[in-house]
């Protein structure tokens, strides 16, 4: 078996553990220099939270622990193939690899694919499931957001 296989058994299993306790088959971990330094399971059974996925759970962790959100040089092993949300959350934190064990097809049936909101996602807005709408609103007398974001880091480089 190799290390990579290695790592998906153990998400795997805390998939497995996660449907004992009553939640979802989904486990995660962020490994690093092939050190595992955070898991998790999906949570949303306990916390009533949507975004409570496993890879999110790992995520949080691994930032927590190494005490930034940049997650450059990890990797992600999940049980089951990441919806948009999660594949979002690896890449906006730096997350250089992924692998799952479970595809969307392997869940289809089960209804445990996000297939279809990948399907969604690839739409134009004016498309989409969800209205989404860009509104340019400048509140009058007050300092553009992003500029005044900008100038406040200006004195924290």
């Amino acid at each position: 078996m190799t290390e990579e296989q290695g790592f998906l058994c153990q998400a795997i299993e805390l998939a497995r553990a996660n449907i004992d306790q009553g939640g979802r088959p989904f486990g995660a971990i962020v490994v690093r220099d092939g050190e595992v330094i955070a898991i998790g399971v999906n949570e949303i059974h306990t916390t009533n939270d949507p975004t409570a996925h496993a890879e999110m759970s790992a995520i949080r962790a691994a930032s927590r622990k190494l005490g930034m959100p940049d997650l450059g040089g990890c990797a992600v092993y999940a049980s089951g193939h990441p919806c948009p949300m999660c594949m979002a959350a690896m890449r906006l934190s730096g997350v250089n690899k992924v692998a799952y064990a479970y595809s969307n097809e392997d869940g289809a049936s089960f209804g445990l694919s996000t297939a279809a909101i990948y399907e969604d996602l690839a739409k134009p807005f004016a498309e989409q499931s969800m209205a989404i709408s860009y509104q340019p609103i400048r509140p009058e007398g007050k300092p553009d957001l992003y500029h005044q974001w900008s100038r406040s880091r200006a004195g924290k480089r």
